[in-house]
């Protein structure tokens, strides 16, 4: 699972590479006040196209970034040059936080060879690498969409899940949003977890330092820490289905298999409405 995350050096190798393509998915909450696309315009990794998250989706929910259908999926990509036989390497401005979200989408739409740039932009910059501002003129290039429909939970499925048990819950919200402690950032959600669930916060699986995910031995050591077994079948969840793909990556490199996103996540969850949440410690 190891070529699903790529280091600066691998990705300066191969920038000319014929079959290469760099996406910019940044992303961030409307909260930060920060204009991706205007940032992306000012300075981006050579070649790189910007995937924007809360467009190429279904925008005809007040969800925010739900899953697309296949068909626009496919003719939003294939407008950034990104089609089949492209090995497509997704970063973001954070270091990790979005781009996992759009590796999680090219593989939920059929397109596994994708992968984050470990560390992203500020590792690239940190080593001296080379920006430019030039505006990309991609040429399209087809892309066959094919759903994976195991790769995704939606509301019904997880509160099926309560029954079964079968799926773990993995939530990567900070631990005062999952306590119900804190806040959300969006108005009008309610606080606390999915029942059952377990918190591990997409932070803690990222060094500070570098920006970088952590080695193998301590990603596996923070989710057994919160109660969350690699082997066994995982749902992760999040604020509205972004850093709940961090954690979809980090067990993808641990080798699990079995490994689902809820697109709704809390934003959907969270609502006024009688879904069962929890407070306080997990149970």
């Amino acid at each position: 699972m190891a070529d699903s995350l790529v280091g600066t050096e691998w990705l300066a190798e191969r920038l000319d590479a014929p079959d290469i393509r760099v996406v910019d998915a940044t992303w961030f909450l409307p909260s930060q006040n920060r204009d991706a696309r205007a940032e992306f315009d000012a300075g981006h990794i050579p070649g790189a196209v910007f995937f924007d998250i809360d467009e190429i989706a279904d925008t005809a929910t007040d969800l925010p970034h739900m899953l697309p259908s296949p068909e626009k999926f496919a003719a939003r990509v294939r407008r950034l040059g990104l089609g089949d036989g492209n090995r497509i390497v997704v970063y973001d401005r954070h270091g990790i936080m979005s781009a996992p979200r759009v590796w999680w989408m090219f593989r939920v739409f059929g397109h596994d060879d994708v992968a984050v740039l470990d560390g992203g932009l500020p590792k690239w910059l940190a080593e001296g690498r080379p920006v430019e501002d030039t505006p990309p003129s991609p040429r399209e290039r087809h892309f066959t969409a094919r759903f994976n429909h195991a790769l995704v939970r939606d509301k019904g499925q997880v509160l099926a899940n309560f029954a079964s048990r079968r799926e773990q819950v993995a939530d990567a919200r900070s631990a005062g949003r999952f306590l119900g402690a804190e806040p959300e950032p969006r108005t009008g959600l309610r606080p606390g977890h999915i029942p059952g669930g377990r918190n591990v916060p997409y932070t803690d699986l990222v060094d500070p330092a570098t920006r970088t995910l952590l080695p193998a031995d301590a990603l596996a050591r923070r989710f057994r820490a919160a109660g969350v077994d690699p082997s066994r079948p995982v749902v992760t969840t999040c604020g509205s289905g972004i850093t709940a793909a961090v954690l979809a990556l980090s067990l993808h490199l641990l080798g699990a298999r079995d490994v689902a996103v809820y697109d709704g996540s809390w934003a959907e969850w969270g609502r006024p409405g009688d879904l069962p949440v929890e407070l306080g410690v997990e149970s």
